[in-house]
């Protein structure tokens, strides 16, 4: 049982849920070829901060209206309509990728049975404490109007001075420096010099900070600096968490509005200032920053520091600065009273799960993130300041009665969480022990984070909190696969929300595949014009076709042409048509544990060539068989197997037990190179080409039987090969498997994807002497092949003689003469003792320390043309050679030329040396043949 990580409802697939699809759909297909009952269960996120960008800027360019003036009801009512009209392309996405998933049991975490089960778990975290009220500092996105999370907040490396777009500005604004300026000392002359790189939140301050061991401040210890634009004195507070080697050794503390400040201000009890409204204007500060817009406040503070003489200096300053993803906004932190999960009980039960072996994590490699996060964890904020989303179902009381002392937003004992609100007061008309008719109430506004309703996915599903029979089946499931990106952001969370709401952790095991990055290491984004559809590589698309689909985006016009040159630079064709098969092939072999995946669509199009491979090898196959061939009962061995038979039958099985290990031990570049090398390197390359002289005499009675036989085999070797890339390959599994004839036994099976996977006790034929011995036949076949593009006799066969060391030698050759000759084509094969004559006019090839090629070239070739030709190669060889040894002959060679240099040089001189002596014998060769 696997629930699909859900997809956000907001538009279309990339290529890493491709990824994901393709890794959970063959892991479905194959357990279910296994006979297992199997669950595949669909989803989508309703993605609350995303959808609701989506459908306010759909709002503004179509209608010229803000949600706002639409209103909280009708609002909503536009987002259902949208996600009715757009929600069902992904849908469509997830069937064109193959997905088996069990469509029936489709759906949307907004969805009536999901939005009861986030309600309730709400509810019951709220009654036991774990879910409590706070005003902390959130990650404030202005221009959303918003909290985010964590993994909403991209983090934007700056390497000194840079100058930024931020929404709502006409000039980009200045970041990546660092402002100094002086703080008076209270009733002296002394001042103290503190840095920022946000100069407007010195409004803010409270406090400037030094390390307790520096001996520059301990005379300051109970003094006071002051505030230059109004009265406010504040303390200086001695705390180790200041670094006595950057700048000055003091800083500034702005409990409000930095997170290491607000530990400071808490540590040391100071004021909290908040100087920013919800919109980004300045609020509590003197009058002539009153109402400003934060960053035109940061010149107007900066000019009046200088106008009083307290500003220092400016320098470049290395710095990350927090930017929204959904916004592109500069992230503030913002002091709000919010809805918070403790996490120490459940972090902790989280991380002993993987610790006490009852979770397991693949591979293993993540578990240090896993505890480093987990043994760390923070209370999670779950408070949003959306209207999409599962309203929180908590109410503030005011209790008109003079015995009860009004209460505060943020003290959690005036909040109470109810199912109904009818339920809620009786809740609070007990807590203040008043009748209920004294109660008023007003719901949060707020919505929970969309990470809530996904941390109790695998279990909301099946009807939690009601005792279904589908929870009981069901959950716990056995896997989750998923990226390594959303680790903690989801994975971590079901397992909490697991094992707190229902006392099970919500699968056993958690497969991450890797992050897919463009064919150059880049990280998929939008504006780079590297985000692919899986679509699109499907059907293919032209260039034309990309900038189209970046013009309907909500990208900006800069980047649009941005992202028009990447597509340009990558694509200068457009993508060409890959397939399905190809597609999901390739991902698979791409995931190769522990690394990134830099994808790479021509690759992906090197696998439609191994789709054509296939298609073509069952075609002549099904020529072969002929219209009137009926397979076995069952594949099994008759004892009249050629070698030929026995070693492909040796290969199929040894294909079969990777395949399976491969699966089990999920490593799927271990299953498609098993697969690909049994097709197309040994079905395809060696074995159909090694039986083709079987059929081609079959007329004969003596082969007539034989050709029985292989044709058995041929058939085997298709319906068992196709049965194996079937999880991986849907597509063309099926076709192809349609198009073979039925063994009795299977007359039953309709499609290929409810046949038994093979298994390798249904294939106990592997030899590891059958194929150590074709092994040596094929280094046979691969010398002679290279001897024969050496002198050009690509279209031309010889004889050819195989000077061999022991009789032994000499008995294998003459029983795999057959193949060698065929696959090598060769006129002739004729093995040769060690010690016996061999023709003259031959040229000579070392196969093994067995076994020496003589290949005859006599009457095949103009031996005085070969003979002028590597005369002239000589000369070269010789000059490049000369010239070298002049370089390397001068006195002072080895004192200025470097030690790595010289090792090249001294490699170049010798693979030279090995050449020449090559030529030359060669050229006495053709010479003693002349």
């Amino acid at each position: 049982m696997m629930c699909i990580p859900p997809p956000n409802v907001t538009g279309s697939l990339h290529l890493g849920h491709a990824l994901t699809n393709a890794i959970q759909d063959c892991l479905t297909r194959w357990h279910r070829m296994r006979g297992e009952t199997t669950l595949w269960n669909p989803g989508c996120d309703h993605a609350g901060i995303a959808t609701q960008v989506v459908v306010e800027k759909r709002l503004m360019r179509e209608r010229g209206m803000s949600r706002h003036d639409l209103g909280r009801d009708q609002f909503i009512q536009e987002v259902w309509k949208w996600k009715n009209e757009k929600g069902d392309r992904i849908y469509h996405q997830l069937k064109k990728l193959g997905s088996s998933l069990d469509w029936d049991r489709a759906c949307f975490t907004m969805d009536p049975k999901l939005s009861y089960a986030v309600q309730e778990a709400f509810i019951r975290l709220h009654e036991d404490g774990v879910i409590y009220r706070s005003k902390r500092l959130v990650n404030w996105s202005c221009t959303l109007n918003s909290a985010i999370s964590d993994i909403e907040v991209d983090k934007k490396e700056l390497t000194g001075r840079t100058l930024l777009p931020v929404p709502g500005y006409r000039d980009k604004v200045e970041f990546g420096v660092l402002v100094s300026f002086s703080y008076k000392i209270e009733g002296s002359d002394e001042e103290v010099i503190v840095a920022t790189t946000r100069i407007e939140t010195m409004l803010g301050d409270s406090a400037v900070a030094v390390h307790p061991a520096d001996p520059r401040y301990q005379h300051l210890k109970g003094k006071m600096v002051l505030h230059p634009f109004c009265d406010r004195k504040m303390p200086i507070v001695f705390d180790e968490f200041v670094d006595v080697n950057f700048g000055t050794g003091a800083v500034k503390i702005t409990p409000a509005h930095d997170h290491n400040d607000y530990e400071v201000g808490n540590r040391h009890n100071l004021v909290f200032i908040n100087i920013l409204d919800e919109n980004g204007l300045l609020i509590n500060v003197p009058a002539p920053f009153l109402g400003m817009k934060r960053f035109e406040a940061r010149k107007a503070v900066l000019q009046a520091l200088k106008d009083r003489g307290q500003f220092k200096e400016t320098k470049d300053n290395p710095m990350v600065v927090p930017v929204c993803s959904r916004s592109k906004d500069i992230v503030e932190p913002l002091l709000k009273p919010q809805w918070y999960v403790d996490c120490a009980d459940m972090g902790k039960q989280a991380a002993d799960s993987v610790r006490e072996g009852r979770l397991k994590i693949i591979p293993d490699h993540h578990h240090k993130t896993w505890f480093n996060w987990l043994d760390n964890i923070r209370d999670w904020c779950i408070s949003r300041q959306l209207w999409w989303g599962h309203r929180i179902p908590a109410y503030f009381v005011s209790v008109n009665d003079p015995s009860v002392k009004p209460g505060e937003d943020m003290d959690g004992h005036y909040w109470v969480s109810g199912r109904t609100e009818e339920e809620a007061r009786d809740k609070a008309a007990k807590r203040f022990n008043v009748s209920t008719d004294k109660i008023t109430l007003r719901q949060d506004e707020d919505v929970l984070d969309t990470w809530f309703s996904s941390g109790i996915f695998p279990f909301s599903i099946f009807g939690w909190p009601n005792e279904t029979q589908d929870l009981s089946v069901f959950y716990p499931g056995s896997l989750l696969e998923t990226g390594h990106d959303i680790l903690f952001f989801w994975v971590a969370r079901m397992v909490m929300m697991g094992l707190k709401l229902t006392g099970k952790l919500p699968f056993k095991e958690v497969y991450l595949h890797a992050v897919v990055r463009d064919a150059h290491g880049r990280k998929m984004s939008k504006s780079l014009g590297n985000v692919i559809d899986p679509l699109d590589v499907i059907t293919g698309i032209s260039l034309e076709g990309l900038y189209a689909q970046l013009q309907d985006s909500n990208l900006d016009p800069v980047e649009v042409e941005k992202a028009k040159q990447g597509q340009k630079s990558d694509y200068p064709t457009g993508i060409p048509e890959c397939g399905t098969d190809a597609l999901r092939f390739a991902l698979c072999a791409y995931t190769s544990q522990g690394r990134d995946i830099n994808m790479d669509v021509n690759r992906i199009l090197g696998y439609r060539h191994f789709c054509n491979k296939l298609w073509n090898a069952v075609k002549f196959a099904m020529r072969t068989l002929g219209d009137n061939f009926v397979p076995s009962e069952k594949a099994q061995l008759c004892g009249e197997e050629s070698v030929s038979d026995r070693w492909i039958l040796s290969r199929l099985c040894s294909a079969v037990g990777l395949c399976n290990a491969g699966f089990q031990a999920y490593d799927f570049p271990a299953i498609t190179t098993a697969i690909y090398n049994f097709w197309l390197y040994e079905l395809c390359d060696v074995y159909l080409e090694s039986v083709k002289p079987v059929f081609s005499r079959a007329e004969d009675s003596g082969s007539q039987s034989q050709a029985v036989v292989c044709r058995q085999t041929l058939f085997t070797c298709l319906e068992t090969g196709l049965r194996l890339l079937a999880p991986i390959m849907p597509f063309v599994g099926e076709e192809l498997y349609q198009r073979l004839p039925r063994r009795r036994s299977q007359d039953d099976r309709s499609s290929i994807h409810v046949t038994p996977y093979p298994e390798t006790e249904e294939f106990c034929w592997h030899s590891e002497d059958v194929d150590r011995q074709m092994e040596f036949a094929m280094t046979v076949v691969r010398t002679i092949r290279s001897l024969r593009a050496d002198y050009n006799l690509t279209k031309t066969r010889a004889d050819c003689y195989l000077q061999c060391i022991d009789s032994e030698t000499i008995s294998l050759v003459e029983q795999y003469s057959l193949q060698i000759q065929t696959l090598s084509l060769s006129q002739t094969i004729q093995p040769v003792p060690a010690t016996g004559a061999v023709p003259e006019g031959c040229a000579v090839a070392i196969a093994s320390d067995r076994c020496t090629i003589h290949l005859m070239l006599k009457g095949l070739i103009d031996l005085e043309k070969e003979v002028a030709k590597l005369t002239v190669k000589k000369g070269e060889l010789e000059k490049q050679m000369d010239k070298l040894r002049e370089k390397m002959d001068k006195s002072d060679y080895k004192e200025k030329v470097p030690v790595k240099v010289q090792e090249l040089d001294a490699e170049k001189m010798r693979q030279s040396q090995t050449e020449l002596e090559k030529v030359k014998e060669a050229i006495d060769n053709f010479k003693r043949m002349v």
